[in-house]
């Protein structure tokens, strides 16, 4: 073999010696670096990645607090709570959730409802841990699920409790109703620096009392270490913490008494609130028509929302807080009071009512054609002359009407303990430049001012406004805050706190006015427009009828019942308390659309002061019995 030859496999076999080195001492290299992270990893760093480990190991779960019961003043439950199993999808652990659907659907029932109720919820809450596909299992469908629980990752079965309400829609504008927490709770959460307090609380009150006493019902969340599989399923409980449950509720609320009222309305729609004088509880607060609030406990369906929110006879809104409505003929006693205080009549002034009212060019008409003949201050409450206080307005003026009217809470909200109270309307010459742009609609007419007496023109209030007044004026002028929550019990303490009843303030009236005023009313259920629906009570009672036009007639057109569509028909009011010697209860009843208040309303409350005075149930409020529409005394 030639040198040259013999030299150039030399060369080679050193390269290659050479590359075999190097790839070994790479390698070498590569290995003490992984046994030097290792060694940090494991000896180094030990104590702080098995605390890491063991955090993986153990869940913080948050445990929900038992929401306060409320009960009405002789502790019938009106909500509590009741556990069940739920059906829970996390939407965040689920691939495809309608394919998951409608598996689950082959396991456990799932209806049409079901779907619907969780799309909407999947659309109203944002960032939810987890949505009910469906609620209230039975054992059975449990134990089902749980045979197939491998099938459906991101779906678990939870141990909820559930809001009910015994009483179905009875009281449901009081008592309100719950509903999941939605982005924008959780913003009012975060406002009110709460957030903390409600992780992992799902419903929240959305109404009624739920709402305006959500913070004494809701309690104070716990929260429990759980130790987890690889899967996140719990394997046991380590420690707990536990919730405190919120604070039950004692409402001033009969609900027997709430259910003799809205049975006297029957199918008809309207409000009645009925309040104790002495101490401004109320006692009965109705708006009709109710709601089942069990609907919503579970998160109501598209079906059943679009139902109720879109139903022209509005079964969502609370009539008696919200509802506004001239108060008619209801009006005058505050109108003969005004007088009195004013000094713009005695109880011996007197007119001659012909059946009308001239005012410049225009005829304002009587209820009653023909008039009255001679009325004085005290006929004039007692057949409701329209003619006297047609007169009496403008003797009075806009201005000393309205000052005088704000005394009692006319266009001003009670204070009521319940969300969504309107202001009302207590018409005025500064109330109309705010309310209207254009200079010629700003300006007060005094032609305005004769509606105003009777208890048209612009006058709206609500219900709990004209309840509140008649209160008022049954407890010689103290003026209590109506409210409905009378006692609040810590269940965690043991303390009990009764709600005071605040005085709003104490008319400065004199007292034989009071008594005159009194007399007229209570002669209204002897001998005037109210007699029919009182006679035989063994009690005496202050009364008022009244009718509120819902349409304005033109000038001397007569009003026709028979011819206006339902809808359009005359509002029908009555006011009263009881026993007028030492007033128990004081309530005004609007029935809307009702026509005459001695017709409608009045009968209402006889049924509710019969109850609360005698204990006596009607024998059937669904009919109450008609009054002769040709009676002279049914003008209001």
């Amino acid at each position: 073999m030639p040198v040259a030859e013999l030299r150039d496999l030399e060369r080679e076999l050193h390269r290659f010696q050479l590359r075999v080195g190097f790839a070994g001492a790479v390698v070498l290299g590569a290995f003490a670096l992984l046994f030097a992270r290792f060694f940090y990893l494991q000896v180094v760093q030990h104590a702080t990645y098995a605390s890491r480990a063991e955090d993986n190991r153990i869940a913080i779960v948050p445990v929900a607090p038992n929401r306060g019961l409320i009960m009405d003043r002789n502790g019938v439950v009106l909500a509590r709570n009741v556990s069940a199993y739920t059906l829970e999808i996390f939407p965040a652990k689920v691939d495809d959730l309608e394919r998951t659907i409608r598996e689950l659907g082959e396991v456990i029932e799932v209806q049409a409802r079901d779907r619907s109720r969780f799309r909407k919820l999947l659309t109203d809450t944002k960032n939810a841990d987890s949505l009910p596909i469906r609620t209230r299992l039975t054992d059975e469908e449990v134990a089902r699920f749980a045979a197939n629980r491998y099938r459906f990752p991101g779906v678990e079965i939870k141990a909820r409790l559930f809001r009910q309400y015994p009483e179905g829609d009875t009281a449901s504008h009081v008592l309100g109703h719950i509903g999941r927490i939605s982005v924008r709770d959780r913003e009012r959460l975060e406002e009110l620096g709460v957030e903390d307090e409600y992780h992992g609380t799902d419903f929240i009150g959305k109404a009624g009392i739920e709402a305006s006493y959500q913070q004494e019902l809701h309690g104070t969340a716990g929260i429990e270490q759980v130790e987890v599989d690889a899967g996140g399923r719990g394997l046991r409980t380590l420690a707990r913490t536990p919730a405190l449950p919120g604070n039950n509720l004692t409402l001033t609320l009969d609900v027997r008494l709430q259910q003799v009222a809205e049975a006297g309305f029957g199918a008809r729609r309207g409000a009645l609130v009925a309040i104790e004088p002495q101490t401004g509880a109320v006692l009965a607060l109705v708006s009709k028509p109710n709601f089942d609030p069990n609907l919503f406990v579970d998160g109501i369906d598209s079906a059943q929302w679009d139902a109720l929110n879109g139903s022209p006879d509005r079964p969502l809104t609370n009539r008696a807080i919200a509802g506004l409505y001239p108060p008619g003929s209801t009006f005058k006693p505050f109108m003969a009071l005004a007088a009195l205080e004013l000094g713009k009549r005695t109880p011996r002034s007197t007119i001659f009512d012909p059946g009308y009212y001239v005012f410049g060019d225009r005829r304002f008409r009587d209820s009653k054609p023909g008039g009255h003949g001679t009325v004085d201050l005290y006929k004039s409450i007692v057949v409701s002359s329209d003619t006297f206080y047609y007169q009496l307005a403008n003797d009075l003026g806009i201005d000393a009407i309205a000052g005088f009217m704000q005394q009692f809470g006319f266009g001003a909200r009670t204070g009521i303990d319940l969300e969504g109270e309107s202001t009302g309307v207590l018409p005025s010459p500064e109330w109309k430049m705010k309310r209207f742009r254009r200079p010629e609609q700003q300006k007060w007419y005094p032609g305005e001012t004769i509606s105003i007496g009777i208890g048209q023109g612009y006058n709206a209030y609500t219900p709990v406004q004209l309840a509140l007044a008649v209160a008022t004026l049954a407890n010689q002028g103290a003026m209590r805050r109506p409210h409905l929550v009378g006692q609040i019990d810590n269940l965690r303490t043991g303390d009990r706190r009764a709600i005071d009843p605040a005085l709003i303030r104490r008319l400065p009236l004199q007292r034989e006015h009071l008594e005159f005023v009194t007399h007229a009313m209570a002669g209204v259920n002897k001998e005037g427009t109210g007699a029919r629906v009182f006679s035989g009570a063994p009690y005496t009672s202050a009364g008022k009828t009244g009718t509120a036009q819902v349409v304005g007639m033109k000038q001397n057109e007569k009003y026709d019942e028979r011819r206006v569509t339902e809808r359009l028909r005359d509002h029908s009011l009555f006011i009263a308390f009881a026993p007028v010697e030492n007033p128990r209860i004081a309530l005004a009843v609007l029935v809307e659309n009702g026509g005459f208040g001695a017709r409608a309303a009045a009968p209402i409350a006889r049924a509710v002061l019969d109850y609360y005075l005698l204990g006596k149930l009607p024998a059937s409020m669904e009919k109450p019995a008609p009054v002769d529409e040709s009676d002279e005394l049914e003008s209001d």
